[in-house]
């Protein structure tokens, strides 16, 4: 399953339209919440019934095609189900209890309400709401795709305009030579990651490099006057850099992930709880512009695209232990270097030899081969056989060009 997102292009009236889509959409799902909370046993059925319900009571919501409600009420349930999944496995803290929404950017289609036009370079709503025909501009080819393969179609409004997204059902898969080759990767603040074989990554830092643009679209968004056009304007331009900061870590994260998937045939990685990492004030906004979460969602999807290994191993003590002989070496984060009783010194972050591995990616890559079994110990053979440590760098000649994330996605 793939995503393929296109620019729509649009007069003053269709925008309009698709807003007050936007807004219809909103309305049916917090009514669906409250229908839930007020009735005990409804299920997702109910759900579907009641939107049709709300379409027979309110003109403007019948005037929305009846997939686009019927997704409508599936956004609701989906809240719903997410918290009693959260009660059941027991999460600690909140667990999420489902929450009327305030801002909705999106309505999505099934197989009903719109129509692609025979060269595939535009699409025609035809439910009653008035958007009409929309233009697509983007870099992939519809026409590779039969029409019975796109099961949902999306408008999203963000910052910078309107998109359409397809959700088509292909097979992702790609067959690749192994390559023989194991790979740890420790993710940090300095360096984006280090391998177990000594590779660094230098951290980009989005964030903290558009920040100060970022303060000066927020002090002219403070000086406008609440509600008018030119608050709106200054508002809309300050989310424009806030959606390039965060395309830019996507990308990035992206292309870090392809390189070390392709290049080898195992990567293990920490299971980090980013979320809980994040709660720390000193270093929230350091993480959050780290983009692991991002890092670990791609790796996850490559791992699966083009049959390769993705172990996530427990964090606890990677850095602490020693990679040489085990024993712990306790240290805060202020002590950036490893030295242990057997002779063993290792930067903490970075490697202090080109040759030296780094501690805490060696622990990684050792508790992720004792956890995968035989397929580990096949790696490793191999991997000594070969003696040539593998490369995760861009430059190393095996990552092909990456398009945007637009045109390839994990999940809807």
């Amino acid at each position: 399953m793939i995503i393929l997102e296109f620019k729509a292009k649009g007069n003053k009236h269709q925008y309009f339209a698709i807003d007050e889509a936007i807004r219809t959409v909103k309305f049916i799902r917090n009514s669906c919440l409250r229908y839930w909370m007020d009735n005990k046993g409804v299920n997702k059925f109910d759900l579907n019934k009641y939107s049709a319900v709300l379409a027979n009571n309110f003109p403007f919501a019948n005037e929305l095609n009846s997939t686009a409600r019927q997704s409508s009420a599936e956004r609701a349930w989906s809240s719903i189900i997410r918290f009693f999944d959260n009660c059941k496995k027991k999460v600690p803290g909140k667990k999420g209890f489902p929450k009327f929404q305030k801002n909705c950017r999106s309505v999505e289609y099934k197989q009903s309400g719109w129509k692609l036009s025979p060269d595939k370079k535009s699409i025609t709503f035809s439910d009653k709401k008035g958007i009409g025909k929309l233009k697509i501009k983007g870099t992939w080819d519809l026409w590779r795709f039969d029409k019975k393969q796109i099961k949902r179609v999306r408008i999203v409004r963000r910052a910078d305009g309107y998109y359409v997204q397809f959700c088509i059902s292909v097979d992702i898969k790609e067959e690749l030579e192994p390559t023989g080759t194991a790979v740890g990767l420790d993710v940090g603040l300095k360096e984006f990651y280090t391998d177990s074989t000594g590779n660094t990554e230098p951290n980009p830092r989005f964030y903290r490099t558009g920040e100060k643009r970022l303060k000066f679209y927020q002090r002219r968004v403070s000086r406008k006057k609440k509600g008018s056009s030119n608050r709106k304007k200054a508002i809309n331009r300050l989310g424009r850099h806030h959606l390039k900061i965060s395309r830019q870590r996507e990308e990035h994260a992206k292309r870090m992930a392809r390189c070390v998937v392709r290049s080898n045939d195992l990567v293990a990685y920490e299971d980090l709880r980013v979320k809980n990492l994040a709660k720390n004030h000193c270093l929230a906004k350091s993480i959050n512009d780290a983009g692991w979460y991002q890092f670990r969602k791609w790796m996850e999807h490559f791992g699966t695209k083009f049959g390769k290994v993705t172990v996530a191993v427990n964090p606890a003590y990677t850095s602490q232990n020693c990679s040489n002989c085990g024993e712990v070496v306790k240290k805060s984060l202020s002590t950036r270097t490893h030295t242990c009783k057997c002779g063993c010194e290792l930067d903490r972050d970075v490697p202090s030899e080109p040759l030296r591995e780094h501690n805490a990616a060696i622990n990684i890559l050792k508790r992720a081969l004792s956890t995968v079994g035989h397929t580990g110990t096949w790696v490793v053979k191999n991997l000594n056989a070969s003696g040539d440590p593998t490369s995760t760098l861009p430059g190393s000649g095996l990552v092909e060009q990456v398009r945007s994330l637009s045109e390839e996605s994990p999940r809807l």
